[in-house]
């Protein structure tokens, strides 16, 4: 439909962003899950399995999105998926690039989504205490009340700190507030992983 879409208006950059990103996100759709359906993280995943052709041809609609000159909030998400897709490792993504593109995303289209995403790029680039500090001002958003995903991402830079008993209490959270069973299970067993690990479950 959006192929469709563009045919009909090949001039819209925001139409061209739009299939782009799409693109570039369903090409990571072979190292999202296990065979047993379990969720993979994007850093963990076998980036062999992302498709090429589908990243190439994401990038080359939004190369020439964005030689338009116009930039709307399709091209900017699909600018920062392409930035996640040419890295050949997780240790190589350029994280400030992400910061700098999410920076310009809050400007045009400022969301709690969008914050929450800002402040995980601020952790990669500036440390996790950063991206905690970040996370802080959302507390009283009442749109992500109740959402799971600022629990998760909570969680996630408190491990990053070390502070691992605070991260399972996050994680745990997370998962009770999350409707979806994947990713429920994957919380679950960061928390898991977590306490097994804990100080206080070694022995003295």
């Amino acid at each position: 439909m959006t192929r469709a879409l563009r045919n009909l208006l090949p001039e819209n950059g925001e139409i061209a962003g739009l299939l782009a990103l799409m693109l570039l996100t369903d090409a990571r759709r072979a190292a999202r899950t296990t065979p047993d359906e379990e969720l993979i993280p994007l850093d963990k995943q076998d980036r062999s399995l992302w498709d090429r052709s589908e990243i190439a041809e994401g990038t080359d609609l939004l190369t020439v999105a964005l030689s338009k000159g116009s930039v709307g909030l399709y091209q900017l998400l699909a600018a920062i998926a392409a930035v996640h897709d040419e890295a050949t490792r997780a240790e190589d993504t350029d994280w400030p690039q992400i910061l700098a593109l999410y920076e310009l995303l809050k400007r045009i289209s400022a969301s709690p989504i969008v914050t929450l995403n800002h402040a995980i790029a601020a952790a990669m680039v500036h440390g996790p205490s950063k991206g905690l500090e970040l996370l802080r001002g959302l507390d009283s958003d009442s749109r992500l009340a109740g959402q799971y995903r600022l629990a998760a991402v909570r969680g996630h830079l408190l491990e990053m700190v070390g502070d691992c008993q605070s991260a399972i209490k996050y994680y745990r959270i997370a998962a009770a507030q999350t409707t979806s069973i994947p990713e429920r299970n994957y919380l679950i067993k960061q928390a898991a992983r977590l306490a097994e690990n804990s100080p206080s479950r070694l022995p003295t």
